[in-house]
């Protein structure tokens, strides 16, 4: 039997793990925070600016900015397959509607404000040498790199919601400070991060005039929640999967939300082993992927978070199946069988995953009797007796 637990997960600083294989560079990191700034600084005075003259707004008002998606939830990775694949940041514009209708503000509000911000950021296109790509109905992509792309969602909130929120400092925003050695122009915003459950109700404006009920926070605080239940141990194991899924799907596969929900769901956290943990999570999804992904505790189960076809969610189960099985039978090796662990993982996982067999240690069954959690027996009954 063989511990491959170090193969994924060190804490030791810098070490050259699968974990830190996946993790965006510094370098990306930063230049994607610049790109973001950027979209920040030309849309807010220019938005603001056009709240009376073109979205007819009663006042000028300043919109609110928010990272979201993988970034905010601190799970992004970098592809496998980079070309064609890309990183991604999803960067959230938020509006004050005055006047607030049963399914949101008016739909002619939400063809002039997609038009405004589009053509906002043309400008700022050019001017940087991006690229803006067509078609997209629920957000404007903006090319900013071969390697990666800026997706920006619009969204409205009703008017006596809005003054109580500030621009959302992301985890990833902080870890960018950070690297950044404490320049301020890498923050979100110089205010304190404030929360954003003051916001009842949310809607996205699409390219086409109609309006969808859409909190991105609402997955955000899910997560969170799971996060503070299982330890980060869940936060790592939902990376590793979407790695996996880059390295096995060119393009499409399971999305990353869907990966996410499915193991938040019913996650199991094995102190110390994330080969387990990984494991245990690839089986549970092979059954999960077969269905639809629900999750009443982000939108009262309305939304299915699995977006495959029949054909898509049976190859998507049984490719689960087969890594939690891989993983399985790697484990179940011998201490002189460890380059052939290694080749399995890379088998399912990608060259990413390292080519150290100094990383796996044997496991003599003492971690199982660790890991099993004590249970409260009855006492014996214990007869009367009569001595002599």
């Amino acid at each position: 039997m063989l511990k491959l637990n170090k193969l994924f997960h060190l804490t030791a600083p810098n070490a050259d793990v699968f974990e830190n294989r996946i993790l965006p560079g510094t370098e990306r990191r930063q230049f994607l925070a610049r790109c973001r700034n950027k979209i920040r600084d030309h849309l807010r005075p220019a938005i603001r600016n056009a709240t009376k003259t073109i979205l007819g707004m009663d006042k000028m008002v300043e919109p609110r900015f928010r990272t979201q998606g993988s970034w905010s939830y601190d799970t992004c990775v970098t592809p496998a397959h980079m070309p064609p694949q890309e990183m991604d940041w999803d960067y959230g514009v938020y509006l004050p509607v005055t006047v607030w209708e049963e399914n949101g503000p008016p739909s002619a509000m939400a063809m002039a404000y997609f038009k405004l911000v589009e053509s906002l950021l043309q400008d700022l296109c050019k001017r940087e040498g991006w690229t803006m790509h067509d078609g997209k109905s629920t957000c404007i992509r903006l090319q900013v790199s071969p390697w990666a792309h800026i997706d920006i969602p619009l969204y409205a909130a009703p008017e006596d919601e809005f003054p109580t929120i500030k621009d959302r400092i992301s985890v990833e925003a902080h870890r960018t400070l950070d690297s950044a050695k404490g320049e301020a122009s890498f923050a979100e915003d110089a205010a304190e991060p404030q929360e954003w459950e003051e916001l009842d109700c949310i809607v996205m404006a699409t390219r086409d005039g109609m309006w969808r009920p859409s909190d991105p926070e609402d997955v955000a605080k899910w997560f969170d929640d799971r996060i503070k239940q299982h330890s980060d141990q869940l936060r790592r194991v939902c990376r590793y999967l979407k790695a996996w899924r880059d390295f096995q799907w060119t393009s499409g596969g399971p999305t990353s939300v869907s990966i996410m929900v499915a193991a938040g769901q019913s996650f199991e956290h094995i102190q110390g082993r994330d080969d387990l943990a990984v494991m245990r999570t690839a089986r549970h999804l092979g059954h999960v992927f077969l269905g639809e992904i629900r999750e009443k505790g982000i939108d009262n189960e309305d939304e299915d978070f699995n977006r495959l076809d029949h054909k898509g969610r049976i190859e998507a189960a049984g490719a689960f199946s087969r890594l939690a099985t891989a993983i399985a039978a790697a484990g179940a090796l011998g201490g002189h069988q460890k380059d052939l662990a290694i080749s399995k993982l890379q088998t399912e996982f990608g060259i990413r995953m390292p080519d150290n067999p100094l990383l796996i240690d044997s496991d003599d069954g003492a971690d199982q009797i660790r890991r099993t959690p004590a249970i409260t027996v009855a006492p014996p009954v214990v007869p009367s007796t009569k001595a002599g």
